[in-house]
Parts: C-alpha cells; sequence; structure tokens
C-alpha cells in the first residue's frame, strides 16, 4: 500500500491528540491499532506512554514505516476528546476516508478551549462549593469565590508566560496561602483551614492520581508510575507554596496556631 506513512502518521495523530486531552492509555493503544487495521495495514506494532507514542506498519515489506511522537503531559479537555472519539468510531465504520479524516482531525484540533471568563467563573464557583462542602460557612464560601477568582486570574496569567508547571503551582498555591491570611489574622471573622482547603481544590491532581491507578490496574506500570510522580511532585509544590507563608510567620511570632 503506497500510503502507508500517509495513515500511520494519521493514527498517531489521533492517538497523539487523544493524549493531550487527557485520554486513557490502553483507549489510545486500542484507537491506533483499530485505524490501522481498518486500512489494511500489517504486521503493525503500536506501544503508548502517557507522554509519547510508538508505531510502525508492514514491517515485512518495502513501504515499511515507524513513527515517534512525543506527547508532553497537559490538562484535561473532554471537547475534543468527545470529538477524536466519534471520528475513531467513524473511521472504523466505514464512514470516513482517509482524506475525510485528515480534514476532520484538524477540526478536532482546532476545538477552541473555554473562554477566560467561564474558566473565573468555574473556578470561583468550585472554591466555593468546595469550601462549604468541607464545612465552612456561607461568608467562607463566598470569600472562597473571590480567591478562586483571583487563583484563576494567576493560573491563566502563568499559562501566557509559559511557566513550568510545578512552579506555577508553588506561584498559584502560595498567593491563595497570603489571601487567605486576613482569616488567619482574625481580620475576617472567617475559618481560615476551610477556606485553604477549598481554595487549593482546583491544584489538587486528583485526575492524575486516580489515571496513575488506573494505569496499574491496566497493567501499564510505566505510564502508572509516570502519573504517580506527576501527582506526587503536583502535591509536593501545592504543600510548598500554602505553608511557606504561615511557616514564615510563625517563625517570626507573628501568627500563631492553637
Amino acid at each position: 500500500m503506497n500510503d502507508t506513512k500517509e495513515i500511520l502518521t494519521l493514527a498517531v495523530g489521533i492517538g497523539d491528540s487523544m493524549l493531550r486531552c487527557g485520554a486513557e492509555i490502553y483507549r489510545v493503544e486500542d484507537s491506533v491499532v483499530r485505524i490501522l487495521d481498518e486500512f489494511g495495514l500489517e504486521d503493525s506494532d503500536v506501544y503508548v506512554l502517557s507522554n509519547g507514542i510508538f508505531a510502525s506498519a508492514n514491517e515485512k515489506q518495502e513501504d515499511a514505516c515507524s513513527v515517534i511522537r512525543h506527547v508532553p503531559l497537559s490538562a484535561t479537555h473532554l471537547g475534543k476528546l468527545t470529538a477524536l472519539n466519534q471520528l475513531t468510531r467513524d473511521i472504523c465504520s466505514h464512514r470516513c476516508t482517509l482524506k475525510e479524516a485528515e480534514e476532520r482531525l484538524e477540526q478536532c484540533r482546532k476545538i477552541p478551549n473555554y473562554s477566560n471568563g467561564i474558566c473565573l467563573l468555574a473556578c470561583g464557583l468550585g472554591c466555593a462549593a468546595f469550601t462549604l462542602l468541607f464545612g465552612g460557612r456561607f461568608p467562607d464560601g463566598v470569600y472562597a469565590f473571590f480567591v478562586g477568582v483571583m487563583e484563576q486570574i494567576a493560573l491563566l496569567f502563568c499559562a501566557k508566560r509559559k511557566v513550568s508547571r510545578f512552579l506555577t503551582n508553588v506561584y498559584v498555591s502560595l498567593l491563595v496561602s497570603i489571601l487567605s491570611l486576613p482569616a488567619a489574622f482574625g481580620f475576617l471573622p472567617l475559618l481560615h483551614d476551610k477556606v485553604v482547603i477549598g481554595t487549593i481544590m482546583p491544584l489538587v491532581p486528583g485526575i492524575v492520581f486516580t489515571t496513575s491507578i488506573r494505569d496499574f490496574y491496566n497493567g501499564d506500570y510505566l505510564s502508572g508510575t509516570i502519573h504517580l510522580i506527576d501527582a506526587l511532585l503536583t502535591g509536593l509544590c501545592i504543600a510548598v507554596g500554602v505553608s511557606l507563608p504561615l511557616v514564615l510567620l510563625r517563625y517570626l511570632h507573628i501568627l500563631q496556631f492553637s
């Protein structure tokens, strides 16, 4: 088949986009294999990690081809992932030609992220809801809403400046801790611990940790280890950012804890 490279590039491209959207390792690998089988490529091997894809096809023929793709860890985007899954289903159902699949893949990649306004509102409401969930009162939730808005602004600023994820977690959690200090000093009649716990929840790597457990369960030990290390390092960065001003003030005997 003369278009082996084109088919393999398409399949790996779909897998690459799925990984970037937060898809599970076994689903990405299964999707790439099904696409290669659908287009008639033989002797294909696909190996997917949480940050990379290795694929080859027609190894015993003259048009043998291999593709390696590095995929950096990124956030989940369910809208793109849904479109990519539908594209894979259409390919396997003979409802999409190779050319049409390439065009639809580009359309899936161009699906926009949520607007800044939606992100600000969602982060604020999420922080307020988590604060109430963990035992906070209504005033605590209101204050957590505004802290969450400032938190999302900081996240957007770090993303625009292309700050590394780990430094972003340190900076943003440090900001959250500083914004909660009026409650710690007693200037505001709020529960300091509830506000801090509620407002750091958007930073907590819950999805990454759950993904690592699922990878271990599916036998993808290397990918599970990568996700687990990522979750642990993220948690460590959050802990450093939150505790730094509190420990410093306590060391200076400015802030006392009961």
